[in-house]
């Protein structure tokens, strides 16, 4: 890697109810700056406004709370993944990137004023009564959604372990709204999966990106090829509904199918915005050939693996096209335990390519459909298409090989 190692998040998409600030790369900086001197004009318009919300507002209001709402107002109207945080939410946004949290376990993101989810976390009581990525939640507790803050949503999502929330769900393919009685849980991240679906075929489901990652894959990786009894035929790297993460992990699983190539690239206005990672000599897995599966739900730190692999020649993408979340936002603390998640970057494919409000483009597209459970009394393989799809490319990629082989051979 040819940057030294940061605290780098990318699309943590969750916040304790699970919820989703949307895609991007966090890393805690702090900063002196002197106050800009602004115009007189606009000095004079702000008081204005302020003295008339103090003389003539229906209820009283509080200079403190009011500031907050002017600063508030001012970063979220920068772009939709820029924001002020309280205290509140900033420990919130600490405590998600440790994994474990009171809540239903689902990302969401405000979307014009629509609270829509971006995944389920595998095995949160979200997932298990059957929340899919693109739901839209209309209702909590029977209280209509519109155009509230995302941090009122988290708030009321979350609560004690054991209690109920009432969720009413709009679905594109559902003729009238759903509702959903979840039971709040203790929700526990664990980002990697593992299992051999056919002999000599891995499968590696990544949920998020956290801390742990990087390694849970490598030794997944060796776990696959002791049972297989050496190198994989096949594997199929499953990044559906991953809504990303610690931007460290997925430049460590994306160095692990890599021997060389740039993985991810990021410019902005500052120096510190702007980084080019590049993996290291060593593909853990010998060049086995991979498929990547992702869909609308795969967002940011998973667009990044996604993206190295495919540019760098290392796998096929199989599935729908991907959230498009590319730009990167600096959490910068404040006084009093607050803090600014400011957009302070783009970042870019191998191939320079932004999939911001893009998203990136299969090679093999799939239809929509949910995942498989990750339990169920048929194999894995039988109960998800998807998964079914990959393995017979895989096969079809291994095939190619051995006929240019026999052919190199003959010749």
């Amino acid at each position: 890697m040819s940057q030294s190692k940061r605290t780098l998040l990318v699309g943590l998409l969750g916040c304790l109810a699970g919820v989703v600030l949307t895609a991007g790369t966090f890393w805690f900086a702090r900063h002196d700056r002197s106050a800009p001197d602004f115009a007189p004009n606009d000095k004079r318009l702000f008081a204005e406004v302020l003295d008339l919300i103090h003389e003539d507002y229906v209820d009283q209001t509080d200079n403190h709370q009011l500031m907050s709402n002017a600063i508030r107002g001012m970063v979220g109207e920068l772009d939709p993944h820029s924001a002020f945080m309280d205290a509140d939410e900033f420990e919130d946004l600490r405590i998600a990137t440790e994994g474990n949290y009171s809540g239903i376990g689902v990302e969401v993101a405000l979307d014009g004023g629509v609270l829509k989810v971006i995944a389920p976390i595998d095995g949160s009581p979200a997932a298990r009564v059957g929340i899919h990525a693109g739901d839209a939640i209309l209702q909590i507790d029977g209280r209509a959604l519109r155009t509230e803050r995302l941090a009122d949503a988290i708030a009321t999502i979350r609560g004690e372990p054991g209690t109920l929330v009432k969720l009413t769900i709009g679905r594109e393919t559902a003729p009238q709204p759903l509702e959903f009685s979840i039971e709040r849980a203790l929700v526990s991240v664990h980002s990697v999966r593992f299992e051999m679906i056919e002999p000599g075929y891995g499968y590696l489901r990544i949920s998020q990106f956290s801390e742990t990652t990087g390694a849970d894959t490598n030794a997944a990786i060796r776990a696959l090829e002791q049972k297989s009894g050496g190198r994989l035929r096949g594997l199929v790297l499953d990044l559906r509904n991953n809504p990303g993460g610690v931007l460290d992990a997925a430049v460590e699983v994306s160095d692990a199918f890599l021997d060389k190539g740039v993985i991810v690239s990021a410019e902005g206005r500052s120096e510190e915005s702007r980084f080019r990672m590049e993996a290291m000599a060593g593909d853990l897995s010998l060049g086995t050939p991979i498929a990547v599966l992702v869909n609308e739900g795969s967002a940011s730190a998973a667009e990044i693996v996604a993206g190295a692999l495919r540019d760098n020649g290392r796998a096929k993408i199989l599935g729908q096209r991907t959230f498009g979340k590319g730009t990167v936002q600096t959490v910068m603390p404040l006084e009093d335990g607050q803090a600014i998640k400011l957009t302070t970057s783009r970042y870019f494919t191998p191939s320079g390519i932004s999939i911001h409000e893009r998203g990136v483009e299969p090679d093999l597209p799939l239809p929509a459909r949910p995942p498989a459970a990750l339990t169920g009394e048929q194999p894995l393989i039988d109960r998800d298409a998807d998964i079914r799809a990959a393995v017979d490319w895989l096969k079809t990629a291994n095939t190619a090989v051995v006929t240019v082989q026999a052919a190199t051979d003959g010749g």
